[in-house]
């Protein structure tokens, strides 16, 4: 076998594994940005129910007072974490880790990408860290809170 065979059967056989570990890792960064999301929910909850020490409700009536009404949070049965901006609309109607990237975006000197806010907040500056920083950003632009450029960069509104 030449060497001009061998090269180009090697670079498909690389081309192959490239594709396969492209999809593995797509399939992980959406994994990642499910548990993110759930652990944004769970968050939510603990932080309702006083950081998840009371105990759950007792299926029979207590005598006593009536239980207090249970304020929905976005996130809660099936809300979104991020509502359409309307005017007058503050941040404090978004979910603790969007008002936090809200924070990053509106107090930077200029348009930022996702690894900035990433890094801002504390993650790695890895594909598996930056990938749902970058959701989140598009998901805020999507709703009215971000502009995003054609760089990928994100202002606030």
């Amino acid at each position: 076998m030449d060497v001009l065979t061998w090269t180009i059967e090697r670079r498909m056989q690389l081309a192959e594994r490239a594709e396969v570990l492209r999809k593995e890792l797509a399939e992980t960064d959406a994994e990642l940005a499910r548990l993110e999301a759930a652990e944004v929910v769970f968050g939510q909850w603990a932080e309702a129910a006083d950081g998840g020490r009371q105990s759950l409700p007792s299926v029979e009536p207590r005598p006593g007072p009536a239980p207090e009404r249970v304020v929905a949070t976005p996130g809660a049965a099936g809300m979104r974490l991020i509502p359409d901006r309307e005017e007058g609309m503050g941040v404090e109607a978004l979910a603790p880790e969007y008002r936090r990237i809200m924070e990053i975006v509106t107090t930077a000197p200029g348009p930022v990408m996702a690894k900035d806010v990433a890094l801002a907040l504390g993650r790695e500056n890895t594909p598996g860290k930056v990938e749902p920083v970058r959701g989140q950003l598009r998901k805020l632009s999507d709703r009215g809170w971000l502009s995003r450029t054609g760089s990928g960069r994100y202002l606030p509104r």
